[in-house]
Parts: structure tokens; sequence; C-alpha cells
């Protein structure tokens, strides 16, 4: 029997309030949504890379739609009994009304979380001015708790990403959201252990959500469970693996004519069987 979006909200915001920390994975399509249910995840998250490298597009250029995004969303819901939350990137406006909209667009298509960044998509200003950016994370709670079941709110502050290492104003921010009613607070690309267990300590007891895979990075579940993280996700790590595996094969036909990249594929069998199940 079909798991209900409240049950779905449910298990999703308990999973937040712990004990424990947990991994949330990141999808690039129904496929990799159904892998990932078989390996006895508890959730799932989509990542904006995922869904504009699926359309055959870059990403972080504003070259994805609302609509796309959100119909890439109700793919990975169709495709799973577990909780999703969406990567909504700046929630498609910057009004604190359009982020309104977009929470409730993806409470629609069976989502039960999703982020608000505060990355402005202006080179000029990358980040959204203090009080905006707040004014934007409340808008989202508000629009979240009018429904009619529970819907985590991730509030991002983007520094990190944009240019501006500075620890202390995306403290400063991540408080602000905490504050305006954030359930999960969240600033990728943190230098280190030392930076997250300030952050963690900072906004506690709300959860942290910290983004690993990257290369040489060192995190593990054990380290980042030790400085306070209770949420580890992995934005388009997975999903560039993938592709990585693909161009070492596609280059070695283009440049050797050989096809020993068959050795490492997974087999159609194990392939098949992981997604009969949900």
């Amino acid at each position: 029997m079909a798991i209900s979006q409240a049950e779905k909200g449910k298990r999703f915001r308990a999973l937040h309030e712990g004990p424990g920390t947990f991994v949330i994975p990141n999808p690039s399509n129904a496929g990799t949504a159904r892998i990932l249910t078989s390996l006895g995840f508890k959730a799932l998250a989509t990542t904006s890379a995922g869904v504009a490298f699926s359309l055959g597009r870059r990403d972080g250029a504003g070259l994805v739609s609302s609509e796309e995004t959100l119909e890439h969303a109700r793919e990975i819901v169709e495709a799973s009994d577990l909780p999703v939350s969406a990567d909504l990137e700046k929630c498609f406006g910057d009004e604190p009304e359009i982020v309104a909209e977009t929470i409730r667009k993806a409470a629609a298509v069976g989502l039960v979380g999703g982020s608000v960044e505060d990355a402005s998509g202006d080179p000029n200003r990358p980040i959204y001015d203090h009080v905006l950016a707040v004014e934007r994370v409340a808008a989202a709670v508000a629009a979240a708790r009018a429904l009619p079941f529970p819907f985590v709110v991730v509030g991002r502050a983007e520094n990190f990403l944009h240019g501006r290492a500075d620890l202390k104003d995306t403290v400063r921010r991540l408080e602000a959201y905490a504050e305006a009613g954030a359930d999960v607070l969240f600033a990728p690309g943190l230098p280190n252990l030392e930076a997250i267990r300030a952050v963690c300590a900072a906004v506690a007891p709300r959860a942290v959500n910290v983004l690993a895979g990257g290369k040489g990075s060192g995190l593990t579940v054990a380290n980042l469970a030790a400085a306070g993280v209770r949420r580890i996700s992995v934005g388009s790590a997975l999903t560039r693996a993938a592709f990585g595996a693909f161009l070492r094969g596609a280059r070695e036909i283009a440049e050797k004519g050989t096809f020993t990249f068959g050795d490492d594929a997974a087999s159609f069998a194990e392939i098949s069987e992981l997604m009969s199940g949900r």
C-alpha cells in the first residue's frame, strides 16, 4: 500500500529530530531513486545539477524552469515510497511571495521538504541582502506551516559557493533563518570540520545539513556526526560519479578502440533487480 504524503512528512520530520545522523542521498532521475531506495536509505533529496544535466543543460545558470524542476521532482517522488525533499535553488524568484508559491507547488507534486537559497543569481550582488534573505525564508516557512502535513524547510546560506568565505556572516544568516522558522540550516562549501562544528553549535538544536562527497574532503558520517551534524547530503556527487564512469568508457572507445570499461560495469541482472522494487 502506498505511503501517504502526510505519513512521509511525519517520517521526514522525525529523522531531523534524531537521534543520530542520517544520509539523504541525491538521485538524478527515477531510476537512481529506485536504486537508492533499494539500498535502504531513509529519505531522498533532488539535486539541481541532476535536473540540469539530465536535460542536457548547465547547472546554476537559470536554464531550468520551475515547471521542469517540479516535474523532475514528481518523477522521483513517484519512483519511491521514501520522503523526498527538493533543491529549489532560489525558489525561482526574488520576492517572498514567489518563494511561498514555490513551496506550495512543491507540496502539490508530493514533496515533503524543500530548500530556500540566499543566492540571487545576480553576478553583481550574488547574495541577497540580509533582510530580504530572511523575509524569503520566513515566507517559505509560513507557506509550509499552512500545509495539512509536515513540510521541512531548509534555509541555505550560499556565501562559500559565491566567493564570500565569510564564516561570521554565514553563521549570522543561518541563525536568522533559524529564528525565521527554518527546520534545517545548510551552508554548502564550508571549508573544514572546525567551520562545520561552529555552525552546528551556533544553531543548535536545529538540524544542520552538510554537503559531503567533495574530492579530498576527508568527511565521513562518523566525523560529521561527532561535529553535531544531523543530516548529510551529497548534492551532485553521485551524478558526477556516474558521468565520470560514462566519460572514462566513452573516451576509451574514442581514443583507444577498446572496451575494458565494461569490466567494471554493474550487471544487467543487478540493475534490473534494483529497479524491481520501491
